[in-house]
């Protein structure tokens, strides 16, 4: 189900972030504090559609805070401290010229349930409500757990380019083999052609093939072309002819899609389809939803390198 993926990842992503955030600071290294006040900007615009900017990039030492949303009245103090000394030292700056503005506080590394029964000294009268407006990394969770499927896979995606982790190319190595295993299993029936022989320009092919969005994808994960030939060379020296079968199953999904459906979104679907199918599979082994990504994703453009989906010009010139 997508939703439970979707949570999930968020959770474990923005679980890691916090973790990372309160060792640090026990350790006294600070970088991510400061990277902390433009992530959830970003974050929180995106979450409740705010438009918040970054008042120390416009001011600096802005007193009290530090996002700002002119537009919804907003400012927001983001902080490793949740104390009720931290909030209320906020409030007690000279904010007279925010009046009619809600005061949000976010905290990033520790809890501040206990916070939000508390009374706070607020001597400019700014709209704070303590257990609707102080945020911390579990109710942020709640909110996203009631979220429609939609808004939760554009914080999955958001997540996916703000929190990215290099994978390790030895586990690269171990889940794309794990992954061939299963798809050349689920697929050895399906007999197709073998690989494209006609060479071709990988530049003119995205553009024979009218892809734009997904170009990006092929670009940064077509330099796999050589670690993921190695594995099928050892399987097909060992008799087991699980390229072809693995490129097969990549192709029959193709196949179904690719008639009228615009070439980028048939790009997404594959990679979509090959995911399920591979979730699917009795033979499957969790891999986090990252990795198996990535994997899917270096195999699916290496499918398309190797011309076992969308059009070759030089063929079909």
């Amino acid at each position: 189900m997508n939703r439970s993926e979707y949570f999930n990842y968020i959770e474990e992503k923005l679980s890691i972030l916090v973790t990372r955030i309160n060792l640090r600071g026990k350790l006294n290294i600070l970088d991510l504090n400061i990277h902390a006040e433009n992530f959830y900007l970003n974050f929180f615009n995106l979450l409740f559609d705010w438009e918040l900017k970054n008042l120390n990039a416009i001011q600096q030492n802005a007193p009290g805070i530090d996002l700002i949303d002119d537009t919804n009245k907003i400012i927001v103090q983001v902080s490793a401290t949740g104390t009720k000394q931290k909030i209320e030292s906020a409030l007690k700056k000279d904010l007279s010229k925010y009046h009619g503005y809600s005061f949000k506080f976010i905290s990033i590394s520790i809890n501040s349930e206990e916070l939000k029964t508390k009374t706070f000294i607020n001597p400019h009268n700014l709209t704070f409500s303590p257990a609707n407006d102080i945020f911390d990394t579990t109710n942020i969770l709640n909110i996203i757990l009631s979220l429609n499927t939609t808004k939760q896979k554009s914080i999955y995606d958001f997540l996916k380019i703000e929190l990215k982790t290099e994978p390790d190319p030895e586990k690269i190595e171990s889940n794309l083999t794990t992954i061939i295993k299963i798809l050349s299993k689920e697929d050895l029936n399906h007999a197709t052609s073998h690989y494209e022989t006609v060479p071709y320009d990988i530049e003119e092919k995205i553009l024979y093939n009218n892809i734009d969005a997904a170009k990006t994808l092929i670009e940064d994960y077509k330099i796999h072309y050589h670690r993921l030939d190695k594995i099928y060379s050892i399987f097909d020296n060992q008799g087991d002819n699980k390229s072809l079968s693995t490129l097969n199953a990549i192709r029959m999904e193709y196949l179904k899609l690719s008639q009228g459906t615009p070439a980028d979104q048939c790009f997404f679907l594959v990679i979509d389809r090959i995911s399920q199918k591979i979730r699917a599979s009795y033979n499957y082994t969790n891999i986090p939803d990252e990795e198996l990504e990535l994997c899917v994703n270096i195999l699916v453009v290496d499918a398309f390198i190797r011309c076992k989906i969308f059009k070759n010009p030089s063929v079909n010139a």
